[in-house]
């Protein structure tokens, strides 16, 4: 609750710094924001020449012109806001340094605003493709009320991922490193530009210990073919979440202090 009370205290320092980041962002760019939607929009074309139409991958049980691209849609989104909040969180403190040295205010503000940034660019580019979905006529309809408990989920799971290694990247550099290239192999290793239906059964079993199989295989139900989720097949999942934010929010309480002389 305290934790709560102090973001609510300083929630003008926190709006304020996500719209200076996001600002800055696109600062002295011709195109702006733009460039916010084109950057997942080039790589959603990418996968889908290659494997819709080179490859000519489909789907089974799904006749939609669009279904391949909705599919890949639905992961590659759900897997940006995942990957931009835990790797904008393993820097947050070290990229906030001087300012963490020189004024005080409650730490607990930069996860916020990671979150709150990674929230504003997920709503942009999934706002257009909403539009896409209604105009294509492949809207899932009610389905569709499931995405927030997901988001919910996703976010909670990334945030928790995110403050443990941000913290132990203060005192241990080379999280940060390892890190990246665990989520290269992680993201190879998740049903996002293939169904997981083309994989040797031996490996099903392996899908179980990755938590965002689940949750993507979740979403792209939901936008695919308009089914809600499975809710106990997300339970893995959400226990990783709850203990992840339970020893982030323990390393960070314990070690907020020692961080600043470490930086």
């Amino acid at each position: 609750m305290r934790l709560i009370r102090e973001l609510w205290a300083y929630r003008g320092f926190i709006s304020s710094s996500v719209k200076r980041e996001f600002e800055s962002k696109y600062k002295n760019s011709i195109f702006g924001f733009a460039w916010n939607v084109v950057n997942p929009l080039a790589t959603i074309l990418v996968y889908t020449v290659i494997f819709a139409q080179i490859m000519r991958t489909r789907l089974p049980g799904v006749d939609n012109t669009f279904g391949y691209s909705i599919f890949l849609c639905a992961g590659v989104l759900s897997w940006g806001l995942f990957a931009e909040i835990t790797s904008r969180s393993q820097t947050m403190f070290i990229e906030h340094a001087n300012l963490l040295k020189k004024l005080r205010f409650p730490r607990i503000c930069l996860p916020a605003v990671v979150v709150a940034n990674a929230l504003l660019n997920f709503t942009i580019i999934f706002s257009l493709f909403t539009v896409f979905l209604l105009i294509s006529g492949s809207f899932p309809g009610s389905a569709y009320l499931a995405l927030f408990p997901l988001l919910v989920l996703l976010v909670a799971f990334s945030t928790g991922l995110g403050m443990v290694l941000g913290v132990l990247n203060v005192f241990f550099r080379d999280v940060g490193q390892a890190f990246g290239i665990i989520v290269t192999f992680w993201f190879w290793l998740t049903p996002i530009v293939y169904s997981p239906t083309i994989l040797p059964p031996w490996t099903q079993s392996l899908m179980a210990f990755n938590p965002l199989a689940a949750f993507i295989g979740a979403v792209q139900g939901v936008l695919v073919r308009g089914t809600w989720p499975a809710w106990s097949s997300l339970t893995y999942m959400t226990i990783c979440a709850f203990a992840l934010c339970a020893v982030g929010l323990r390393l960070f309480r314990r070690h907020s202090g020692e961080m600043v002389d470490e930086l």
